[in-house]
């Protein structure tokens, strides 16, 4: 992570040779929210002035104005980042017309998954914190959430919709595959016998598996006949069931 140089501490920020102004500020600023986020954790919001980040950062107070003005735009940061940042991607995946639902499903799992490992600290955070956040951010917040959850309801809507998925509740099965996926900020730790990568890819495999129908029961379209057609194969069934009895 960058130190502060001698010039950050006596006023405005200096760009060191041979990196741009945009990866210097995106590396300050991600070591400036590391630390927020642990003072954070120990002391509470309420608890955390500018003046003990600017402190951890060996920062002056004017030069960390520089990237940040408030306590709520460092928790505005915090929530941009951990849940916008990835709200915006998953309705960007379930968008997409090159992936079948299963295929995107496939994808926001490991999105979110992947998100809320790399930045688990922070996440807890916001978890653990939510009564304590400021009004607007607390807004931000809950519209973030319920986008990622709106992303993964739609498209599971479209798999039931195109026969691949089982008829199921998709808003209680996405509550469910959401769980499963925060529940990695938790119990994942960076660096043991399993990667991210592994997780992740895993996490998708049981949220397809939850839901989706057998190959030999996709329907072969979308429309009202091949529902009807399916629904007939049903009937079909039960009647030799009770034909046996």
């Amino acid at each position: 992570m960058p130190k502060a140089t001698n010039s950050d501490r006596s006023g405005g920020p200096r760009t060191p040779a041979g990196r741009s102004g945009t990866s210097r500020r995106e590396l300050v600023e991600n070591e400036i929210l590391e630390h927020a986020t642990r003072l954070f954790a120990e002391r509470g919001f309420a608890g955390t002035s500018l003046q003990d980040v600017a402190d951890a950062m060996s920062l002056t107070r004017p030069a960390l104005y520089y990237y940040v003005k408030s306590k709520d735009e460092l928790l505005a940061k915090l929530v941009e980042e951990v849940v916008q940042a990835p709200a915006a991607a998953l309705k960007e995946i379930g968008g997409r017309d090159d992936l079948d639902a299963a295929d995107k499903l496939r994808m926001l799992v490991r999105t979110v998954a992947t998100r809320i490992a790399t930045h688990a600290n922070r996440f807890r955070l916001l978890v653990k914190s939510e009564a304590e956040l400021p009004a607007d951010v607390a807004k931000a917040h809950a519209d973030a959430r319920h986008a990622v959850l709106d992303a993964v309801v739609n498209v599971l809507d479209q798999g039931v919709t195109a026969g691949r998925f089982r008829p199921v509740d998709t808003r209680v099965a996405a509550l469910g595959i959401l769980g499963m996926c925060n529940w990695v900020a938790w119990w994942y730790h960076p660096g043991g016998s399993v990667d991210i990568d592994t997780v992740s890819e895993l996490l998708a495999d049981m949220a397809v598996a939850g839901v989706q129908r057998a190959d030999h029961r996709k329907l072969r379209d979308d429309s009202p006949g091949a529902v009807i057609a399916m629904l007939r194969e049903d009937l079909d069934h039960l009647e030799r069931l009770i034909s046996d009895q």
